[in-house]
C-alpha cells in the first residue's frame, strides 16, 4: 500500500529555466551565451548540487573561463541572483499536493539541488506547508539516481520504500528509485491531469 508521495522539484513542482536570469540581464547574444554556458552548463554546477564545492570557489572557476571583465561581472550577478528568476511554481501542482494531503498521504521532496535552495525553497515550492520532509542532494553529498540519495531519504524520514511513490521528470531517476524498492512515475511530459490520474489509481 502506498502511504507516501515523493516529488522531485525541477520541472515537477517547479518550472525551471536554467538560464532565464541570463536572458533577462544580458542583452548581447554572444555574451549571454558565453555566461550562460560558463555558469549553468558547468562541472561546478554539478559539484554545487553534490554539496562538495563552495559557492565562492564555484563562481571563481566559472569566471576564469570567461575572457572579459564585463562577462565575469555578468556571471557573478547571474550566479548570485539565478534563484530569483529561474524558478516558479508549476501551474496546477499546488492543487495536486493539497489533494494528496487531504487523502492522508505523507508528502516529501527529493531533489538534486545546491545548498542555495535551503534558504529559498519555501518561496517557490507550491503548497510547501503540506510537506512532511524535504531532502536536497547537497545536504548528503550525492545525487539521484545514486542509490545513496534514495537511502538517505528513507533513513531520514523513516520511510519504507515499498510504501512510497516517486514523481520525477527523468526516467533515469525513476529507474534508480525502483532499484531501491520505490515505484514511480516519469512526469516528463508535464501533463498535470495525466499525473493526477496516475496518482488517483494508487492503492486500487
Amino acid at each position: 500500500m502506498i502511504k507516501n508521495i515523493v516529488f522531485d522539484m525541477g520541472q515537477v513542482l517547479v518550472s525551471y529555466v536554467g538560464n532565464l536570469v541570463c536572458q533577462i540581464y544580458i542583452e548581447d547574444e554572444q555574451e549571454r551565451k558565453d555566461v550562460s554556458t560558463s555558469v549553468f552548463v558547468s562541472p561546478e554546477w554539478i559539484l554545487l548540487d553534490m554539496g562538495v564545492m563552495s559557492e565562492e570557489t564555484a563562481l571563481r572557476k566559472m569566471q576564469e573561463r570567461l575572457d572579459t571583465e564585463r562577462k565575469r561581472e555578468q556571471a557573478e550577478w547571474c550566479f548570485r541572483h539565478w534563484h530569483e528568476y529561474n524558478m516558479k511554481p508549476k501551474e496546477g501542482m499546488a492543487e495536486v499536493v493539497q489533494w494528496l494531503k487531504s487523502m492522508g498521504y505523507g508528502i516529501y521532496l527529493c531533489s538534486n539541488a545546491s545548498v542555495r535552495l535551503l534558504n529559498c525553497y519555501k518561496e517557490v515550492i507550491p503548497a510547501i506547508d503540506c510537506f512532511d520532509g524535504v531532502l536536497f542532494s547537497a545536504e548528503v553529498q550525492c545525487l539521484k539516481p545514486q542509490k545513496e540519495m534514495y537511502q538517505h531519504l528513507f533513513d531520514r524520514f523513516h520511510l519504507n520504500p515499498e510504501e512510497c511513490f516517486f514523481v520525477d521528470d527523468l526516467s533515469l531517476n525513476i529507474e534508480g528509485a525502483r532499484k531501491c524498492g520505490m515505484d514511480g512515475y516519469c512526469f516528463e511530459d508535464g501533463d498535470v491531469d495525466k499525473l493526477k490520474t496516475v496518482l488517483a489509481s494508487l492503492n486500487r
